[in-house]
């Protein structure tokens, strides 16, 4: 008797960026590439998003609003979910401050510099 086929479940990328317009840009480049998209406008949101939800990865504005940042963000993943931590991309249009590059260097996390075009995005 044959094994059933086991259907494999691919969980969404989950999206935490406050500007509208890039999260719509980011979104459509992630959906047109084959992944499902889950959004959150803040840190806060995304880490309610994440206490429960099942992702594959993680892409983070290193600047959102409400207290929880890119680096809070990566912080909380470390400790609660840590099979994440390798596993988050950070996009900013601010790769020169010194608190966005300490957080690089810590946190060894891929960061992709707005603008940015969508090949060059999805490359990593």
């Amino acid at each position: 008797m044959s094994q059933p086929a086991v259907e494999s479940v691919r969980h969404p990328v989950l999206l935490i960026e406050d500007e509208a317009g890039v999260m719509a840009y980011v979104r459509a480049a992630l959906e047109r590439s084959g992944y499902e998209v889950v959004a959150a406008s803040s840190g806060v949101e995304a880490l309610e998003l994440l206490k429960d939800g099942q992702f594959m990865g993680v892409v983070s504005d290193m600047l959102t609003p409400g207290g929880v940042d890119g680096a809070g963000v990566h912080a909380w993943i470390s400790q609660h979910r840590p099979e994440l931590s390798s596993k988050l991309v950070f996009i900013t249009g601010d790769i020169a401050n010194e608190n966005t590059t300490a957080v690089l260097r810590k946190t060894g996390a891929p960061c992709v510099e707005k603008p940015f075009r969508v090949r060059q995005f999805i490359a990593v």
